[in-house]
């Protein structure tokens, strides 16, 4: 048996030793426990209820017969103690307090009819003396329990000494043993190292046993005969550090050129390899002035370090345009120069230059639609603004009928609208960028009302292009829970994109029906319709997804901000189109409950 086995075993027998005292505490505590919570839920609560009890019925006492003050909350307190019967006899006592109870109720309505003219206080007495024995079973029940707790105790504590004692034992047994047995070969070990570490690597351990500390004289003896072949030659170490350094270079998502003070190269990782289209065979070791000429990339890299402020002529570089595996992408050059400590001269010299290419395809990407985007802004502002210029020219002009001034003026109206639909898109948008979330007022609505205030706004628009508007709204229709003025806004959306995409004189649908605790309503039109694959990219902000016509929608905010309205009112939105089969726009209202 080994030394591990020995020690495993005394640990073992301790750990059982100690599971076992832990356990029997555990089961004990556990015990008493359950029988103070048996006791606390059963006989205290009695108790408390039969002097609450006893103090309901001194009211009672002490006030007319017909006065049923406090006759209720007696009343409550026999019901309590009714179901809370848990000892012997205590049921009998429990349906004589329930029957008293009745009793006095009786007798005080009797009195009030006039019926009983003197007070009856038997009743009262019936009552009190069996409140007084609910209290009394209780008191012995609780007596009882507390002496079978205290002799569980006594018995608990005579048990967990004799398993202390015998742990205190087993341990003071494997602290004499152990320390010895473990000491003893550890003083050769020790001279061993001392001998090793004054380079005698000749001071071996000898194996006098086959157990653990005979396998450790064996491995240490093994290591003095590797370090009297090593002892001389570092050569390994230095390779594997220069590896390790070299993987870390080349697995850099960024480019990567390494240049000592003469501007020699003295490093190009694979990244960087590939930007300038040269291998790194063909790099390293040449001279960066030179190479220069033969590679416009690597002479723009080195343009900044030519100027009198390096720090202000890297800062100022423009992105590089460079073309990669047929794709368009662009990189940001950063400098940086090597120092060192010489401790000769005591001076902080340069010792090379470090240059980076960082990949900002994805910064610039969205700084293009950054600029789409203002651009689209810009264009849907001109256009109703320009046009309500030209309209409001018209109205100055007095000799206009009174008939095309009232068109003029619904023309002004509907531009207006546009504007500030898009001005309220822009604030939202804003707002939810800046975190502060979406303020709803929610209460119970009717579906119909929304609908109904989002066709209006529409009307003009829908009389425009000769379009006809349909509702399937069921009279049956339960109410929601939504925000009216967010719901309306998100439904005049919708309304105002089927209108955009229409055809002149067609039909447009509006239902609603209620399935599963929501109300889903749908706008369907019969427009071009949407690809599946652009389903969810025009909930996405400045989407802008062309049709057939060319035509560019608006500033692509506003299903993406009618989605952020629904799904915080806990509904959900999407859209169930083909191209060329129009689009069925749907959004789901949770249904007021309750």
């Amino acid at each position: 048996m080994n030394l591990k086995t020995k020690i495993n075993l005394g640990f073992l027998a301790m750990l059982l030793l100690v599971l076992s005292i832990g356990g029997y505490a555990w089961y004990s505590l556990r015990q008493l426990d359950r029988s103070s919570r048996d006791a606390l839920t059963a006989n205290v609560y009695s108790l408390e209820l039969g002097h609450r009890m006893l103090r309901s019925l001194d009211q009672l006492a002490g006030q007319p017969i017909q006065d049923t003050t406090g006759t209720a909350q007696l009343m409550n307190l026999v019901q309590q103690e009714a179901r809370n019967v848990t000892e012997p006899g205590e049921q009998q006592v429990a349906d004589a307090l329930v029957r008293g109870t009745q009793q006095l109720v009786r007798t005080q309505q009797a009195a009030q009819n006039g019926q009983l003219q003197s007070a009856a206080a038997s009743p009262l007495v019936e009552l009190r003396a069996l409140t007084y024995r609910v209290i009394s079973l209780n008191t012995e029940a609780l007596t009882r329990k507390t002496e079978a707790a205290n002799q569980r105790t006594d018995r608990s504590n005579r048990n967990l000494l004799v398993f202390i004692t015998l742990a205190t034992l087993l341990a003071l047994a494997l602290a004499s043993s152990v320390p010895e047995i473990a000491v003893q070969p550890l003083r050769k070990l020790t001279a061993a190292l001392g001998h090793a570490t004054e380079r005698n690597f000749s001071a071996t351990i000898p194996q006098e046993s086959r157990d653990e500390f005979g396998q450790v004289a064996r491995a240490f003896n093994q290591m003095l005969a590797q370090l009297r072949e090593y002892r001389t030659s570092t050569t390994a170490e230095l390779i594997t550090e220069r590896n390790r350094a070299a993987s870390i270079v080349d697995t850099l998502d960024e480019g990567l050129l390494l240049l000592d003070e003469n501007r020699r190269i003295l490093l190009a990782n694979p990244v960087m390899c590939e930007l300038l289209a040269l291998p790194a065979t063909r790099l390293v070791g040449q001279s960066a002035t030179q190479m220069r000429l033969e590679n416009d990339l690597l002479h723009t890299l080195l343009l900044p370090l030519d100027a009198p402020n390096q720090a202000a002529a890297v800062a100022a570089a423009p992105l590089l345009h460079i073309a990669q595996r047929g794709e368009e992408a662009f990189y940001q050059l950063a400098a940086q120069d090597l120092v060192s400590y010489n401790e000769a001269t005591d001076k902080t010299e340069l010792v090379g230059q470090m240059l980076t290419l960082r990949n900002v395809s994805d910064f610039k990407k969205l700084d293009q639609v950054k600029s789409d985007f203002l651009a689209t802004v810009s264009h849907e502002l001109k256009t109703p603004l320009s046009s309500i210029n030209l309209n409001a020219r018209l109205l100055q002009d007095e000799r206009l009928p009174a008939d095309e001034r009232q068109r003029v003026t619904t023309h002004i109206r509907q531009e207006t609208q546009r504007l500030q639909r898009m001005v309220a898109e822009l604030l939202a948008v804003s707002r939810l960028d800046a975190g502060a979330g979406i303020q709803l007022d929610m209460r119970p609505t009717s579906l119909a009302e929304i609908v109904a205030y989002a066709t209006d706004t529409v009307r003009p628009q829908l009389t425009d292009k000769k379009l006809r508007l349909e509702l399937e709204l069921p009279p049956t229709l339960p109410a929601v829970r939504a925000d009216v003025e967010k719901t309306t806004w998100v439904l005049i959306n919708l309304l105002a994109n089927a209108i955009r995409y229409s055809p002149s004189e067609e039909v447009l649908t509006v239902t609603a029906t209620a399935t599963g605790g929501f109300v889903q309503v749908q706008v369907v039109d019969h427009g071009p319709g949407i690809a599946a694959e652009h389903h969810e990219r025009i909930f996405q902000r400045f989407a802008q997804i062309p049709d057939k016509a060319g035509y560019r929608g608006g500033s692509g905010l506003g299903l993406s901000i009618a989605r952020e309205f629904i799904t915080t009112q806990g509904g959900r939105l999407w859209v169930e189109s083909e191209l060329g089969s129009g689009s069925r726009f749907c959004f789901t209202l949770p249904v007021v409950t309750g």
